[in-house]
Order: C-alpha cells, then sequence, then structure tokens
C-alpha cells in the first residue's frame, strides 16, 4: 500500500472514533451526571472512560509480550465497561431528561449499587493504568534485527558454492612434469604464481627461515601412514586416474578425489594434463 492509500486509511479511522467517541460521550455525560459529578465532570468523564481506551489501543500496537496482554486486557475491562454503560443509559429513561438529576442506575438495589462503584471506580482506574501504560512505552525497547542486503547475500552465497579446488590460495612451486611415452615431447611448465610486484602474503611465509618453538613431539598414532610423494609421482598417478576421462571431466576437484592431494597441487595436475592433451592432439594432427 502506498503513502496516499495509508493516509485514506489513518483518515477514515480517524472519522469512525470520532463518531462513535461523540455517540458514546452523549450516554456517559448523562451516567457521570446521575452518579453525582457536576457540570464540568460530567463532561470531561468521557473522555476519561474512552480515552483510556485508544490509549490502550495505541500500546498494543508498541508493545510486545507480556506487556502487549497487559495493554489488551485493559483495553477489554474498559470496552465492557463503556458497553456496560452505554446498556444502562438506554434502559433508563430518567437518565435521558434534558435536565439529568441526580438519580439511580438501577430500580434494584445491589444492581444500582455495583453500577455506581463501576462508574466512579473507572476514572481512578484511568489514572492507574494510564499512567503505567505510558511508562511501559516510553521503556520499551523493540528488538533489531540485522538486515543483510542484496548484494552482500548474493556474494556469500556464491563463495559458499565455489569449489573448494578454486579457491584462491598460496600456491607451491610448478610441477615439472615428465613424458608418459618416448614418442611424447616434453611438455611445457604451468606455473600459476601471479607475476605481480608484491608477492603473496602465503607464499612469503612459506619461505621464512625464521626457526620455529618446538612443541614436542607427534606420536605416532598422529602421524599419516601415506608416505610424501614427489611431484613426479604425482603426476604419474594423475595420468593413470584420467585416462578415460574426457576434457570436461579434467577438472582440479575431480583430480584432487582420485589422487588425494591438496586443492593447489590438484590445480596444477590439471593444467599440466591438460597442456599435455593439447600438446598430444596437435602432434596427431600434424602426424595426419
Amino acid at each position: 500500500m502506498n503513502r496516499f492509500g495509508k493516509g485514506m486509511l489513518i483518515a477514515a479511522l480517524v472519522g469512525v472514533v470520532g463518531m462513535a467517541f461523540r455517540v458514546s460521550w452523549n450516554a456517559l455525560r448523562d451516567v457521570a451526571t446521575a452518579t453525582g459529578a457536576d457540570e464540568t465532570a460530567a463532561f470531561l468523564y468521557p473522555f476519561v472512560v474512552d480515552g483510556l481506551m485508544a490509549l490502550a489501543l495505541v500500546a498494543t500496537l508498541v508493545l510486545t509480550d507480556d506487556a502487549r496482554r497487559f495493554a489488551l486486557q485493559v483495553l477489554a475491562a474498559y470496552t465492557l465497561a463503556s458497553l456496560v454503560l452505554n446498556y444502562v443509559h438506554g434502559l433508563v429513561p430518567q437518565l435521558h431528561d434534558e435536565v439529568v438529576d441526580w438519580g439511580r442506575l438501577a430500580d434494584w438495589d445491589p444492581a444500582n449499587w455495583a453500577l455506581v462503584l463501576l462508574a466512579t471506580s473507572l476514572p481512578v482506574g484511568s489514572i492507574y493504568f494510564g499512567s503505567d501504560l505510558v511508562a511501559k512505552v516510553l521503556h520499551h525497547r523493540p528488538i533489531e534485527t540485522p538486515t543483510t542486503t542484496p548484494n552482500q547475500d548474493e556474494s556469500s552465497e556464491k563463495y559458499a558454492n565455489r569449489s573448494t579446488a578454486d579457491l584462491e590460495v598460496s600456491a607451491p612451486a610448478p610441477i615439472t612434469p615428465t613424458p608418459a611415452a618416448a614418442a611424447l615431447p616434453a611438455a611445457p611448465v604451468v606455473s600459476l604464481v601471479k607475476s605481480t610486484d608484491r608477492a603473496p602474503a602465503g607464499a612469503v611465509a612459506a619461505e621464512s627461515t625464521r626457526p620455529r618453538r618446538a612443541t614436542g613431539r607427534v606420536p605416532e598414532a598422529a602421524r599419516s601412514s601415506r608416505p610424501n610423494r614427489t611431484a613426479e609421482q604425482l603426476l604419474t598417478e594423475a595420468r593413470k586416474a584420467t585416462t578415460t576421462w574426457s576434457d570436461r571431466e579434467l577438472t582440479a576437484e575431480g583430480i584432487r578425489k582420485a589422487v588425494h592431494t591438496s586443492p593447489a597441487k590438484a590445480r596444477i595436475l590439471r593444467d599440466t594434463l591438460r597442456a599435455e592433451r593439447e600438446q598430444a592432439a596437435g602432434t596427431g594432427e600434424a602426424a595426419a
């Protein structure tokens, strides 16, 4: 709903509430006069009852949890009290005279006592409940929920969907491949290290010669049972594992899972094998 529509809705609500207050105001004024209120007190009496109803309604829109339930209970109690007094005003003909004086609200004494007690206790209740509601609204602190922009959501989703073999990490020294057969020439060396003026932070940390402080001997059970493989052994295993693979299946993630190596070495093996395949395809075309 646009701003104009909201303004029209609020204006309509104010108009309906104002007309309803005018209808109820006449009955509450006559009831107050019948209970002994003077002219000024009878004039202000409807504002005490129906005014607190409006205050409780606003408080329910602001407060939450237990405070909101308390505001709803106050709203329901004063709504019921106003309904009862308007109902009594419609049943007692003496309250409709032009000059209303002190009188009875019911012929039966217990009912008259209960109605007089209800009518006279509403102003006192308005002071207590109105002050309490205002204090709750002033001390209420809404819970702020963190908001994220669409760009942040989209970037975080893209980062989560990226393969672990394609993440940017410091690449080790390139592997120099050996020819698989005598007929194939040596494959070119593929290096993934970018030629920039500033060396990557990871590479500087790897080349540091500062000795590390000894932290204790690693237990035998915690050591890996797989021996350290050289670059040539990794390349040989990758050739065997990817012999039947298509060019589309030749990815760093697939090689990493096949030979159980790190993502950085898997990318180097992928580029080396692709270079060998391209060179082999060029040699075959030349021979044909």
